[in-house]
């Protein structure tokens, strides 16, 4: 029995229920923050009630924990088998804030675009390899600082009290914003392990506190919220099939799943399981089906978390149960509509002080690719960069600038980071194309010259 229990692969061990239950608590409070934080930018955007914000930070928690179970214990051909949390994805936030902003598409047709998305992208998944030399690091790079200095506008609203509000600006809500930003500072700093991974969820809480203690809480939802209820699929209505919302979340769920395919290699190094090709497909085609159950359970597309990566390198804690059983408590979370609503009367103020960090942290990892991509060392890639970042910011300096393009393309048009990412792509693919025959007429005219008969070779005049 000893030598069967030494066979088992620590991935593949389960922890005693009390170890288990604390290590899975650990995920969670790790990754929550930046869980809740694209619904509640979504519904704050989308001007939703408190009562559909609340239902969609529970979605949100419950398709989580699906598509954890799904990627974490595997089904058939579906999940990776490693210890990975899923989170919802940033780089859908805009495109589908774009998309719902349409007259007559709202919620139905994001979650109809990132359902066909799902499904249109699960069979090229053994592609994903070659996608790689398309969305090259100064593509990804790219997108990322997109992401970030896009997001940034609405942080920067929330911080002075959130868009429409009568003391917007006021010392109070700039307060709570700067208490907030002060205590991820300090916490960061001074804390150690986990508990400076729980940073930006620390910041948040102590913010609330402050704001309750300031009287600018109002928990009357959460107080006549039901104690329990379930997740129902097309809770906003059936899904809406439109064609340009969908060619937009395909492009998104393709971004999602190269940078994907990095996490997932990465970790399978940290747990001592190198991920085969035949791995790295499983977990893909899971990034999918998580767009599908997003779709289905009112919520958005779905990626591993870097920073749940991090805390099992961190702890060394490798059994996926946990990860599973983690997926459990955002299950049950899931359920109290209660807990959803408190968490929904977050003060914008202080949402917007985390935001800060959050969306800051998410403009910094692109400025770290594009470091990494070596753009002191190519001409194009900067072309590339450049021309994306102009491109890409045109929705946040002016809506009016593709007033007369086609009501089709609107998905694209009104999200600066789709059309960064589409014109970093079209440029990567041009200018590479430009240099690989450069590089060719080179290496040619070296093998002519190489090839040129001398005075000694006995050829010349034949």
């Amino acid at each position: 029995m000893s030598s069967n229990r030494a066979e088992v692969h620590p991935v593949d061990s389960v922890p005693q229920v009390g170890a288990l239950g604390a290590l899975a608590l650990q995920h969670v409070l790790t990754m929550y923050a930046g869980a809740i934080t694209v619904p509640l930018l979504v519904a704050s955007a989308l001007h939703l009630s408190s009562e559909n914000t609340a239902y969609l930070v529970s979605a949100d928690l419950f398709a989580c924990g699906l598509v954890t179970l799904l990627q974490s214990l595997g089904v058939g051909a579906f999940g990776i088998r490693l210890p990975i949390i899923m989170g919802v994805t940033f780089v859908g936030v805009m495109p589908s804030i774009a998309i719902a902003n349409q007259p007559g598409m709202g919620l139905p047709a994001v979650y109809g675009a990132a359902i066909a998305a799902g499904l249109i992208v699960i069979p090229l998944v053994p592609l994903i390899g070659r996608l790689r030399s398309v969305l090259t690091p100064t593509v990804t790079g790219t997108a990322m600082l997109l992401i970030g200095l896009s997001l940034m506008g609405i942080a920067v609203d929330w911080s002075a009290g959130g868009q429409g509000a009568k003391d917007y600006g006021s010392p109070t809500h700039l307060l709570l914003a700067s208490v907030t930003v002060g205590i991820i500072l300090l916490v960061t700093r001074f804390g150690v392990g986990f508990l400076a991974n729980c940073a930006i969820l620390i910041g948040m809480a102590s913010g609330y506190i402050l704001a309750a203690a300031m009287g600018l809480v109002d928990l009357t939802d959460a107080t006549a919220a039901p104690a329990l209820q379930l997740i129902t699929p097309f809770h906003f209505g059936m899904p809406i099939f439109d064609l340009g919302a969908i060619a937009s979340m395909v492009v998104v769920l393709l971004v999602t799943l190269v940078e994907s395919s990095g996490m997932l290699t990465m970790l399978g190094d940290i747990v001592d399981r190198p991920v085969t090709t035949r791995d790295l497909s499983r977990g893909l085609r899971a990034d999918c089906m998580g767009a599908v159950i997003g779709g289905l359970f009112n919520s958005f597309p779905y990626t591993s978390y870097a920073q749940n990566i991090a805390l099992v390198s961190m702890t060394g804690v490798r059994s996926r149960f946990v990860c599973a059983g983690a997926a459990v408590i955002l299950l049950i979370l899931a359920l109290f509509p209660k807990l959803s609503a408190v968490v929904a009367a977050v003060p914008p103020s202080v949402l917007g002080g985390a935001a800060l960090v959050l969306f800051g942290m998410v403009a910094a990892s692109g400025i770290r690719s594009l470091a990494a991509a070596g753009l002191d060392h190519s001409r194009e890639d900067l072309l590339v960069v450049a021309i994306s970042l102009g491109v890409g910011l045109i929705p946040t300096f002016s809506d009016r600038f593709f007033a007369s393009a086609p009501p089709a393309l609107a998905p694209f048009t009104h999200s600066g980071v789709l059309l960064g990412i589409v014109t970093a792509i079209a440029l990567n693919l041009f200018l590479r194309a430009g240099r690989n025959r450069n590089e060719s007429d080179a290496d040619q005219r070296d093998t002519d010259i190489r090839g040129l008969p001398t005075a000694t070779s006995g050829t010349i005049g034949g």
